[in-house]
């Protein structure tokens, strides 16, 4: 099979770490050796119940005797697709009521982008320097790194970038401007999170010029960081809501949510202003509401700030700088990018799974399921912080 993947499979990068799986459960992984694999990573944030939740499978499962895919997006009522489409407005404040599903969060980034342009009449997109937004042209152009996007240029033109953070810069946002594209907490950059206020200073200058705020929240969002959306925690509300990863379960999806005046406008003027064949795709639909039932409910996001406090607890050590994020959104700066290297890839030696983050060496990735018992933590990172004690 390895070499099946390598000569038959698109790679995206030259040295992908190449496990050969068999079966996950919980937060385990199984190779076909039946070496089990402790997951600190859950496949980059997208699994919030670990592997196989019964409730995620059982939702599947039911979904999967009734159909999968009848039409294209937005023509058929189907069950799935309207209860996740409510719930999520039950879960958000006010003006966010109306969702449009996708099928993938880049695809959602998309769809945000044009929305904002639309409704405003106006061009400008600022984003963030290190924002990551997804891969697509759209999002790829208010990615602020430009090796990663240099070779795919000319992009979306009249794009502009400020500095996260920086209040100093947010008098580039003007009435010229469409919206304002900012990742609640950054994550390719190192689990940025936003001080001083930033976020509610973002908020003010947009409404002062009538441009809307787009918050991506890919990452934090879905109970990652403690409360059902990261942005609960800096008490800003965007315009429109980007959210997608961990939504899904450990299904492909992405989701744009904003008020019904500004959905509207993708209705009419042109007709299918955003159109998607399998967007709100009934089986992930139904993943994605049995998930946010089990996150939105229950103790599980006061758990996830417990759960904070003991990791940062034990990965205490001189090759750890500092510990940058909040709940299980989580980056270990370690003092160089030979440090972060050599614990990623002695871990998975070991059996557990760490990652890189996309533009910061030196960090190394912990975001496991929110499911993760206290054993399992303490587990992990005992063997963090063995592998630390070996590295020169």
């Amino acid at each position: 099979m390895t070499s099946d993947f390598f000569k038959y499979q698109a790679q995206t990068s030259t040295h992908p770490l190449a496990i050969e799986i068999s079966h996950a459960r919980g937060s385990y992984i199984y190779d076909t050796h039946n070496k089990a694999h402790l997951d600190f990573v859950a496949g980059v944030s997208a699994c919030p119940l670990g592997h196989n939740h019964p409730k995620v499978i059982d939702a599947i499962k039911s979904q999967l005797d009734k159909h999968l895919h009848v039409m294209v997006y937005g023509e058929y009522i189907q069950k799935p697709a309207v209860e996740l489409a409510k719930l999520l407005a039950e879960n958000l404040p006010a003006p966010l009521e109306k969702t449009y599903l996708t099928n993938s969060g880049t695809e959602a980034i998309e769809g945000a982008l044009k929305l904002a342009k639309r409704a405003t009449g106006r061009s400008e997109i600022i984003a963030a320097h290190r924002a990551y937004h997804g891969s697509t042209a759209g999002s790829l152009s208010v990615m602020g790194f430009e090796e990663r996007k240099r070779a795919f240029r000319p992009l979306v033109p009249n794009t502009t970038f400020i500095n996260f953070n920086d209040p100093e810069d947010l008098n580039k946002i003007t009435a010229k401007t469409a919206c304002v594209i900012l990742e609640t907490i950054q994550g390719g950059a190192g689990f940025i999170e936003p001080i001083n206020g930033y976020l509610k200073k973002v908020r003010a200058r947009c409404t002062a010029v009538g441009a809307l705020l787009i918050l991506d929240e890919i990452q934090p969002g879905i109970g990652r960081t403690g409360k059902r959306f990261g942005f609960e925690h800096y008490h800003c509300t965007p315009d429109i809501l980007v959210i997608g990863k961990g939504l899904g379960g450990g299904m492909p999806i992405g989701a744009f949510t904003a008020s019904t005046a500004l959905m509207e406008v993708l209705q009419d003027r042109p007709k299918l202003g955003h159109i998607t064949t399998f967007g709100g795709h009934p089986l992930i639909a139904a993943s994605a509401l049995a998930t946010l039932r089990e996150v939105f409910t229950g103790s599980l996001m006061q758990q996830t700030l417990e759960k904070e406090k003991r990791f940062r607890t034990l990965l205490v050590h001189p090759l750890i700088s500092e510990i940058r994020g909040k709940g299980l959104m989580l980056a270990l700066i370690t003092v160089s990018e030979h440090v972060a290297n050599t614990l990623i890839l002695n871990a998975q030696n070991q059996g557990l799974i760490l990652f890189w983050l996309l533009f910061e060496p030196k960090a190394v990735r912990i975001t496991p399921p929110l499911t993760i018992s206290d054993a399992e933590i303490v587990k992990g990172c005992a063997l963090i912080i063995e592998i630390l004690n070996t590295i020169d």
